[in-house]
């Protein structure tokens, strides 16, 4: 599975992400290894660990979303179940 390394996660994306998937913030926390703090910090534009984004982003892609940044922050359903 190819990670994408272009688009950063940023809050919004990660609302995205999570909202293609019908995810609490505790389901993606569970699904990242990560606490929901962190998710909660992601989100709110506090600091946060680059390891804890990566998790964030290989958790989203092993459900088929792919966090995007093209004219907009964002995250879009990818139909091979995993990002290209």
């Amino acid at each position: 599975m190819n990670i994408p390394t272009t688009a950063p996660l940023t809050g919004p994306a990660c609302r995205a992400g999570r909202a293609l998937l019908q995810w609490s913030t505790q389901d993606l926390a569970k699904a990242a290894g990560v606490s929901p703090t962190t998710v909660n910090a992601i989100e709110g534009g506090k600091p946060f660990r680059p390891g804890s984004a990566r998790k964030i982003v290989e958790a989203f892609a092993a459900n088929s979303v792919e966090i995007t940044n093209g004219a907009g922050t964002g995250a879009r359903l990818v139909a091979d179940g995993g990002a290209t």
